[in-house]
């Protein structure tokens, strides 16, 4: 990890594509990137045919001509494994490795992620270029890292092929042993599904209500992240056998249907992000409704891979406008947006920051997706402002290795995240707390973390946050629940809100009185609850003197045992009904909200809980400012980010050194449109 994420620097890099350029520009467009400040290139992920442009047979002379020039340069470059597309005539002769959709129909070759994990000949395919890629060009002297595939689960992240099929079974084998422990975990009682050969069984197919079994699919979904999380083991074991002391195996981007984290505690030495803002600008794709943050959202995201990797890298951070001739139309990014985003990737924990991509393509579905430079290579604004991304990063790089600071968690886990994708009631609410816990702390300057439960978590994970949201802890096990009271015996205060505790590991309802087994940690009990009904007008919540509107569901809650009622519904039939429990257990609390959460009512829990706005005593801003704070040591680094194309005024009631100039300065100053103030306090 050593050449990108050392703890000395930050690192600015991009992504190139040699096969799509001519010989004759390679030389030039190497010796301009590194005058731009560019030390770092990944290529490779789409290039198999350029090695093995027919069944077995291997060439390499392309890339060591690349390389050559590489190293007589002086960049250092990540090279990719090129498995996110396989070549033509590997899906001609071996259409058995392609994709298909729900009904069965195979997704063709000219696009790119067409193929399954679990077609064995794409499995040993896949291994076969793996294993040349890394036995040939491995020890180059220039190569620094490895990339594995692109963008796992991008594009397409549900899987139908027979293989898929075939494989499916051998996992349910090994996860039930019996067809009758499978038949119990799904409930095939129901709708007479029974299953009495394994041979029955298949990956989710159509079915005239687009209903299948919700068990099934809640497994299927575990089944495509271990498929997925096996073919990068699978190369990421064969490139450690050719690894140099130093370099690093990685993978990039955030997709769904898969279990990140396990995938880089089994396969990755960190994580890497694909950073595009600028989604938030395509035509038609978004609009100005509340709770709409544009380019700010992908904080969220951020928020993401550094619950993965604390100090990570972005691959693709957005540098040009970004379409395909098929879909997504995107303006230009404005002046100083490219370095706004640049600062928000670091602000989050990047050190590495790669900008997709060098040149704008000329052919193929992304013309659109622009790069640093244009078509005609021009010099321009883009590049102007990298090489001033640069200069700022020179006066930046005492910071490299520092780690984002939160008191505040939103604690998730894969389960529930994918059975709010299988199941509306509990993905109305999910999607309603995400935007709001997001949208809340976002405006009120109160930096958070995303914190994953899974079997081998303990108290000891979660002790360094002050309050932890768990906004829909639908399922929910005794190992999860034991460690979550430790937690709030240690002292924390834990929020868990409505539709939780009311399903076991297989998305099948339990048959105890709810919240199930987070009634004794909450002090609650729900004799009833409901969907707020559309006619019900405005439903509001009295917590001591402070009101505010509930969302999408009412839990009508009970104190059980040391429980105490906090908050009572005050509208509707559920007038006078418990909103709120609290319950006190060792040195913390716990307490059990019964609706969703709304911009509104997260911030009167994080006015209540004392957590709100913790560096407001060091700076003022504007709620269109993101305020974030990185930490080494006793050193910390501010940043204030304008979102605005606007001016805005800001105060920085302490003093503290300007790293973009090394200057002193304290007091009121006006941020530009999409400027950033780094500051060392």
């Amino acid at each position: 990890m050593g050449a990108i994420l050392d703890g000395n620097r930050l690192v600015l890099g991009t992504c190139y594509y040699p096969e799509h350029w001519p010989k004759e520009i390679w030389r030039e467009d190497l010796e301009r990137m590194l005058a731009a400040g560019i030390e770092v290139i990944r290529i490779a992920e789409f290039a198999w045919s350029k090695v093995e442009p027919t069944e077995g047979n291997f060439t390499y002379s392309f890339f060591d001509e690349f390389l050559d020039l590489a190293e007589e340069a002086g960049m250092k470059v990540i090279f990719c494994t090129p498995t996110a597309t396989p070549p033509a005539w590997l899906t001609e002769k071996y259409p058995e490795v392609l994709n298909a959709d729900i009904n069965g129909i195979l997704y063709r070759h000219g696009a790119r992620r067409h193929y399954n994990y679990n077609s064995p000949v794409y499995q040993e395919l896949s291994a076969r270029i793996t294993e040349k890629f890394a036995s040939h060009y491995a020890s180059r002297p220039c190569i620094i890292g490895w990339q594995i595939d692109n963008e796992v689960n991008c594009e397409m992240n549900v899987f139908y092929s027979e293989s898929d099929s075939k494989a499916f079974r051998v996992f349910l084998k090994e996860k039930y042993g019996t067809l009758d422990a499978l038949n119990e975990a799904w409930g095939t009682a129901f709708w007479n599904q029974t299953y009495t050969d394994w041979e029955e069984i298949h990956v989710p197919r159509k079915t005239y209500s687009d209903s299948t079994n919700p068990h099934e699919v809640l497994d299927y979904t575990r089944f495509i992240s271990n498929s997925a999380r096996n073919f990068v083991k699978m190369q990421s074991d064969i490139i450690r056998k050719y690894l140099k002391p130093d370099d690093f195996i990685t993978t990039n981007g955030l997709f769904g249907n898969l279990d990140n984290h396990q995938m880089v505690k089994e396969s990755l030495d960190f994580m890497t992000y694909d950073s595009y803002p600028n989604f938030a600008y395509c035509l038609g794709a978004y609009d100005d409704k509340p709770g709409n943050m544009k380019d700010r959202k992908w904080s969220r995201n951020l928020a993401e891979v550094r619950s993965l990797s604390p100090v990570f890298g972005i691959m693709e951070q957005q540098s040009g406008a970004n379409g395909w001739n098929t879909r997504m139309e995107a303006p230009t990014p404005r002046p100083g947006q490219m370095t706004l985003w640049t600062m928000q990737s670091v602000a989050h924990g990047a050190d590495y920051v790669s900008y997709f991509r060098w040149r704008t393509c000329t052919m193929g579905t992304e013309i659109y997706w622009h790069g640093i430079l244009d078509y005609s290579s021009r010099d321009n604004r883009r590049i102007a402002e990298v090489k001033d991304i640069h200069a700022k990063f020179q006066g930046m790089k005492e910071m490299a290795g520092s780690i984002y600071e939160a008191k505040v968690g939103i604690v998730k886990d894969y389960d529930n995240v994918w059975d709010a994708q299988l199941d509306v009631w509990h993905g109305r609410v999910e999607e309603a707390s995400q935007k709001a816990l997001f949208k809340a702390l976002q405006l009120s300057h109160t930096p958070f973390d995303f914190v994953y439960l899974n079997d081998a978590s303990n108290a000891e994970d979660l002790k360094k946050y002050q309050v932890l949201f768990y906004p829909h802890a639908t399922i929910m096990t005794k190992e999860r629940e034991a460690v979550l009271r430790a937690y709030v015996e240690a002292g924390g205060t834990l929020v868990i809100g409505c539709r939780s505790g009311y399903k076991n590991m297989s998305g099948r309802c339990v048959m105890d009185k709810l919240p199930g087994l987070l009634s004794d940690l909450t002090g609650t009990d729900i004799p009833e609850y409901s969907f707020i009904a559309p006619d019900a007008g405005k439903v509001t919540v009295k917590w001591d003197d402070t009101e505010f509107e509930a969302s999408v569901f009412a839990d009508l809650l009970e104190p059980v045992g040391d429980g105490k009622q906090e908050a009572a519904y005050t509208s509707d039939y559920y007038a006078g009904s418990g909103a709120l429990i609290s319950n006190a257990v060792g040195k913390g609390k716990a307490y059990y909200y019964g609706s969703a959460f709304n911009a509104e009512s997260a911030r009167v829990f994080l006015e209540k809980l004392n957590v709100i706005n913790p560096y407001g005593d060091i700076v003022k801003a504007p709620e269109g400012c993101e305020i974030a704070v990185r930490a080494k040591g006793e050193d910390k680094f501010l940043f204030v980010l304008n979102y605005d194309k606007n001016p805005v005024q800001i105060e920085l009631c302490k003093k503290g050194t300007d790293l973009y100039t090394g200057k002193e300065v304290s007091g009121q100053m006006e941020l530009a449109g999409y400027q950033v103030l780094v500051v060392k306090l």
